[in-house]
C-alpha cells in the first residue's frame, strides 16, 4: 500500500510532465461516394494546391494528383528540405498556394514562406508573431501547432498564447491579430483554422486546466469576433435556440449545459474545440467535436456533462446550433470528441444520404447522418473494454461499469487508453478505393482517480494513469477501414503509435509517418509497402501532396517528434516516471533510443 507522501510525490511528477507538454452492423447497402466540393470551388482551391490542413472542407485529405502510383512510388527521392530551427513537436500540414509553400511551426509559431519556383525552395520571407513565453508552461501535450489556412490572399493561423493572425500571403505583412483567450487560466490554442466564406473558425485548448471550451468565428477581413459558441453553460452561451433539433431525446431540454453538471462545475468543465472542423455547403453546416470534460476524475462531475465529448452542427454565419450528438456521455477516460469528421455522400438502404465518418477516441468508427445527427453505425476498430457498444435506439454509448474509475481504486485493463483508439492524428479518405485510412494507436492503461481542486492555470486532472501496449504488443497501427463492410480492409502494425496524419492520392498510394522517423508509401488497395525513407526525427506531421511550378507531383511532410505521444523526447521527460505525460511516458520508454528531436520539412518527387 502506497504512503500518502509517496502518492503526492507521484502526482507532482505527473503534473510536472503535464506542464512540460502538458455496436452495431453497418447497412450492407452503404456505398461511399465522391465528397461534394466544399464551397463551389475545386477541392483545395485547385487540383495541385493544398490551401487548408485537410485540403478540402469535407476533410478528405485526398489529392487528385496521380503521377505517383503504386508502380513507381519506389523511385521517390528527396527533392529539398527546410529546417524550421525549432525542436518541439511538428504536427502541422504545410500549405501550397501557387508557387509558394507556407509552414507554421510549434512555439514560437513562426510562419515561413518558401519559393517553390526556385531550386531548393529558398525562404521568401518569415513572419514572427512573438507569442507570450508563459504560454509554454501551460501547453498540454507539447507546444504544437496543427497548421494554417489560406483564403483570399491571406494566411490565417493561431499562436500558442491564444491569438489568431492574418498575414498577407505575398509579402508576409501582418494584416490583423485577435486576442481570444488568457494563458493565466491555462488556455492555449493549437488547432488549425478553417475558413468558411468570409469567416475564420477557431477554437481553444486547455481541458486539463479546467478551461471552458468554445468555438469562435472571426471576420476574415478585420479579425473581429462575429460569434462565440461555448461548449458548456446556458443555452444562450452555447447558441442553442429554436432551430436546435438533436436527433436523440436525451439532448433535448432547456439549459442542459448547466443541469447536466454539478452546480457551477460547467464553468471549469472543458469541452474545448481544439480539433478539426468540416463544412457542408449544401446543408450550410459546420461540424466540429468538443473535448473531454474536466476534471478527468468522473466522480467530481456526476451527470452527462453536456456539451462535451461530442459533435456540434452549426450555421457558420450565426453559430446557431442545429444538432448535437455526444459520443461519450459523462466521459470516464478522457475520450475527447475532437477527431476529424469526413463528409461523404452515401447510399444507405437504397437511399442516398449525406453522412459523416468519425473515428472516435472511444474506439468506435461512427457513421452519422450529417443532416440530423442520427447514428447509422458504430463499430470498434481497436480492442474496447471500456464499453459494450452503442445502442442505436438511444444513440448512447453503453459504458462498462467494471472499468469506471473510482477514487482510491486502481482500474486495470482500460482499452483504449486515454489517447483513445486514435487521437488528433487525422485520417484520409479515397473516393477511388472507398476506404478511410486511419493512423492510430493500440494502447491500454491502468489508472487511479483522486480528488483534485481547481486553481486557475494549474493542472485539473485527478487521475494517475500508466499506459502500455495493447493486444499483440504493437503500439501503433495504420488501418484501411471499409465502411461498407464495417471492418478493416487491411492493417499495418507499427512499433510506436502512428501519431502522424494520413494522405490518400489518386495514384492509389497512401502516405504516413512513424514516430521513429520513417515516411512510408503504401498501396491503397492492399497495404503493401511500396517505399520508405528515414528522416532525422520522428514524424507526427500531416503529409500533403501538390503540383510544383515544374508541373511535377510532390509529397511533403514535417518531421520533428513530440506531441503527447512524443513528449518523453521533446519535453526531456524522465521515462522512468510512468505517470509522466499523464501516463504516456510509461508506454514510450524506448522512444528516446529510437529517435531524436528535430524540426525539418522534407519534400519528395519522382526522378526527372
Amino acid at each position: 500500500m502506497r504512503s500518502q507522501k509517496h502518492t503526492k510525490k507521484k502526482r507532482r511528477a505527473g503534473w510536472a510532465g503535464l506542464l512540460l507538454l502538458l455496436s452495431s452492423l453497418l447497412p450492407a447497402s452503404l456505398a461511399l461516394a465522391q465528397p461534394a466540393p466544399a464551397d463551389g470551388m475545386p477541392h483545395g482551391g485547385g487540383d495541385g494546391e493544398w490551401t487548408m490542413a485537410a485540403r478540402d472542407h469535407a476533410g478528405t485529405r485526398f489529392s487528385p494528383l496521380a503521377e505517383i502510383t503504386s508502380a513507381n512510388a519506389a523511385k521517390l527521392q528527396p527533392a529539398f528540405t527546410f529546417s524550421t530551427g525549432v525542436v518541439r513537436g511538428h504536427e502541422a500540414a504545410p500549405l501550397v498556394v501557387g508557387g509558394t509553400m507556407y509552414i507554421v511551426g510549434p512555439y514560437p509559431n513562426t510562419l515561413f514562406a518558401l519559393d517553390l519556383a526556385k531550386p531548393g525552395a529558398p525562404l521568401k520571407w518569415k513572419f514572427e508573431p512573438r507569442p507570450e513565453a508563459g504560454s509554454q508552461g501551460v501547453a498540454c501535450c507539447d507546444q504544437v501547432n496543427r497548421g494554417a489556412a489560406y483564403a483570399d490572399g491571406r494566411i490565417f493561423f493561431n499562436t500558442l498564447d491564444n491569438q489568431t493572425l492574418a498575414v498577407d500571403a505575398a509579402s508576409g505583412a501582418e494584416l490583423w491579430r485577435a486576442k481570444l483567450g488568457d494563458i493565466r487560466s491555462g488556455e492555449t490554442m493549437t488547432m488549425a483554422p478553417l475558413v468558411v466564406r468570409n469567416k475564420v473558425l477557431v477554437g481553444n485548448s486547455g481541458g486539463e486546466f479546467g478551461v471552458r471550451g468554445w468555438l469562435a468565428a472571426l471576420d476574415a477581413a478585420t479579425g473581429k469576433t462575429v460569434w462565440r459558441a461555448w461548449s458548456t453553460g446556458p443555452d444562450s452561451d452555447v447558441l442553442i435556440g429554436p432551430q436546435f433539433k438533436p436527433f436523440y431525446a436525451q439532448d433535448r431540454g432547456k439549459d442542459l449545459g448547466v443541469s447536466s453538471w454539478p452546480p457551477e462545475a460547467w464553468k471549469i468543465g472543458g469541452g474545448n474545440a481544439w480539433g478539426w472542423i468540416s463544412y457542408d455547403p449544401e446543408l450550410d453546416l459546420v461540424y466540429y467535436g468538443t473535448g473531454n470534460p474536466g476534471p478527468w476524475n468522473p466522480e467530481q462531475r456526476p451527470g452527462d456533462n453536456r456539451w462535451t465529448a461530442g459533435i456540434f452542427a452549426r450555421r457558420p454565419d450565426t453559430g446557431e446550433a442545429v444538432w448535437f450528438y455526444q459520443f461519450s456521455p459523462h466521459d470516464l477516460h478522457d475520450y475527447d470528441g475532437v477527431n476529424e469528421n469526413i463528409l461523404v455522400d452515401a447510399e444507405v438502404g437504397g437511399k442516398p444520404r449525406k453522412v459523416l465518418v468519425h473515428p472516435d477516441r472511444n474506439g468506435h468508427v461512427y457513421l452519422l447522418d450529417r443532416a440530423s445527427g442520427e447514428v447509422l453505425s458504430a463499430r470498434p476498430f481497436v480492442k474496447v473494454t471500456t464499453s459494450l457498444g452503442v445502442d442505436l435506439q438511444t444513440g448512447r454509448l453503453r459504458q462498462d461499469p467494471a472499468r469506471e474509475p473510482k477514487v482510491g481504486k486502481t482500474i486495470r485493463g482500460i482499452c483504449p487508453a486515454s489517447p483513445g483508439g486514435k487521437d488528433w492524428q487525422p485520417s484520409a479518405y479515397s473516393p477511388r478505393t472507398r476506404l478511410v485510412y486511419i493512423p492510430h494507436q493500440n494502447l491500454c492503461q491502468d489508472s487511479q482517480s483522486s480528488q483534485v481542486s481547481y486553481i486557475a492555470g494549474t493542472p485539473y486532472v485527478g487521475t494517475d494513469a500508466r499506459m502500455y501496449a495493447g493486444p499483440g504488443g504493437q503500439r501503433g497501427r495504420f488501418t484501411a477501414w471499409d465502411p461498407a463492410a464495417g471492418k478493416a480492409a487491411w492493417t499495418k502494425e507499427e512499433n510506436f503509435p502512428v501519431w502522424s496524419g494520413a494522405l490518400a492520392t489518386a495514384g492509389d498510394v497512401v502516405f504516413y509517418g512513424t514516430m521513429d522517423g520513417w515516411f512510408k508509401a503504401l498501396d491503397a488497395h492492399t497495404g503493401a509497402l511500396l517505399w520508405q525513407y528515414r528522416t532525422d526525427s520522428g514524424i507526427i506531421g500531416q503529409p500533403v501532396s501538390y503540383r510544383g511550378p515544374d508541373g511535377r507531383q510532390y509529397v511533403a511532410v514535417l518531421s520533428g517528434v513530440g506531441g503527447w505521444a512524443g513528449a518523453v523526447v521533446s519535453g526531456d521527460l524522465d521515462a522512468r516516471d510512468g505517470t509522466a505525460a499523464l501516463g504516456f511516458a510509461n508506454a514510450m520508454r524506448d522512444l528516446p533510443a529510437a529517435t531524436r528531436k528535430g524540426g525539418k520539412l522534407y519534400a519528395f518527387k519522382l526522378p526527372d
